[in-house]
């Protein structure tokens, strides 16, 4: 396979995002003095709009669970009697290119679309209806109080087991398994919601509830509840909730700061570890490796699988690193685990840079099958649809643009990670001149991310 060449070359390329990261910080440093002044950011009450109301009070949102759940049903039945071969099987596409890349971009450039489409929730939610109208119960009891110190530990190792699924397992792409995957994934989650409560299970243990929720809290459109007490006619307070759904700011909403534990601290560091493992993965570098490894470990499962948790740990690692820095540099204003729960969100606009950078070809390319699948998504030689024969239009999007989306991705994400870092540092840190010193260990470590995230998208990949 021949590499990509850049349009420029690579090391000036790697010098001008450094630079550009860099002077962001020095502009930030010089116009921005007081953190106040970014508190209160714009926000548009999109409720305002006739349209919105008509849209959230319709029988709208329902027809399109019932869309979810529909296609959640068709892509088990397809893994279980459909064609085994991945290519002529929705499962394999709509799963791993529709599904897993297309929501993650969805959610974070127009608001959290897991809320709705959810066929985990929506299923369970219609049964739970259903057995409150044959019960007694007004609403349902679970079974056990969820322990608050287990946080969202059961989310983190289910996502790593996806990611080592992602990354890792031979039959990943094998649509019997994939259905195997969503039964059992289905298992686990309604049985959390059974045994601790259906929201108590989505915020703790639904992982994808809150992977794409991390994303969906840089997007535009954001949603709160607003508590308000009214009194009734026998003069006791009633407490009811209503929903705000709002346009803010891309970004702004990372600002939010919120006390979080270190297990959700962790989640977003596995996030970012393991797209960027996946990356790694296709390099000659990595390659070369892996062969000469399997002269004393003969199994590439195991050495990928010794990868992968190599790399989450080096990432945690280096995160806490820096943030013990950080705390030196802020004059011990902070402890470690204070700081790494603070800062920990301004990694989620690089997490998603690099997600851009690393899957739009993919989304691009690759999904285009889904094109044909749609028409023919058991591979029985149907055509319902009049698509089966779309062919991929390799010629879509050319190598230079790209890989100029992906320069341009990886730096704004970059900057605005920069931008969120410096504006909690002035709320936490009293002291003007600690707040500015303790964001120096974390911009070289957004400056060394900076240059590794484009080193890997310029290699030649070769998986």
């Amino acid at each position: 396979m021949e590499p990509f060449t850049p349009p420029v070359p690579l090391i000036l390329c790697l010098i001008v995002a450094a630079i550009v990261v860099i002077a962001s910080y020095i502009l930030l440093v010089f116009f921005k003095k007081k953190s106040e002044i970014y508190t209160d950011y714009p926000k548009f009450n999109l409720q305002q709009w006739k349209i919105i109301n008509y849209f959230i009070e319709s029988k709208i949102i329902f027809f399109i669970q019932i869309i979810s759940v529909l296609l959640f049903v068709i892509i088990i039945l397809a893994g279980y009697i459909g064609n085994s071969n991945p290519i002529y099987n929705i499962s394999p596409t709509f799963v791993w290119v529709i599904w897993w890349v297309g929501i993650a971009y969805t959610s974070a450039f127009l608001g959290n679309i897991w809320s709705l489409l959810n066929p985990w929730k929506i299923i369970f939610t219609w049964i739970e209806l259903l057995f409150l109208k044959f019960s007694n119960r007004k609403t349902p009891d679970p079974l056990f109080q969820y322990p608050n110190k287990i946080g969202v530990w059961p989310s983190f190792f289910l996502f790593l087991i996806f990611a080592w699924i992602e990354n890792v397992y031979h039959d990943a792409i094998i649509p019997l398994r994939i259905s195997q995957l969503i039964v059992i994934y289905s298992m686990i989650t309604w049985g959390g919601m059974i045994l601790f409560g259906k929201n108590t299970w989505l915020r703790y243990g639904e992982t994808f509830t809150i992977v794409f929720g991390f994303f969906a809290k840089f997007a535009p459109i954001q949603s709160r509840v607003l508590k308000k007490s009214t009194n009734n006619t026998i003069t006791k307070t009633k407490q009811i909730n209503l929903k705000e759904i709002y346009l803010c700011i891309f970004g702004s909403e990372l600002l939010n700061i919120k006390k979080i534990s270190i297990s959700e601290t962790l989640l977003v560091i596995l996030l970012l570890a393991t797209v960027t493992f996946d990356g790694f993965t296709g390099t000659l570098i990595w390659i070369n490796f892996q062969n000469y490894i399997t002269q004393f470990i003969p199994n590439i499962m195991l050495i990928n699988t010794i990868g992968l948790l190599f790399s989450v740990l080096i990432f945690i690692g280096i995160y806490f690193y820096f943030c013990v820095l950080m705390m030196i540099a802020s004059g011990n204003n902070l402890k470690t685990t204070d700081i790494a729960k603070s800062f920990v969100y301004t990694l989620i606009p690089i997490a998603l840079a690099y997600h851009i950078a690393h899957f739009l070809l993919f989304l691009l390319i690759q999904g285009q099958l889904i094109f044909a699948l749609i028409s023919d998504p058991f591979g029985f030689d149907w055509n319902l649809f009049g698509t089966t024969n779309y062919k991929i239009n390799f010629m879509l999007v050319s190598s230079n643009f790209y890989w100029i989306t992906s320069v341009i991705s990886i730096l704004i994400g970059h900057i605005i990670a920069v931008f969120l870092s410096h504006t909690i540092a002035l709320r936490l840190i009293i002291s003007h001149k600690y707040a500015i010193r303790s964001q120096y260990p974390m911009l070289i470590l957004m400056v060394g991310y900076t240059i590794a995230s484009l080193w890997i998208i310029t290699q030649p990949m070769y998986s």
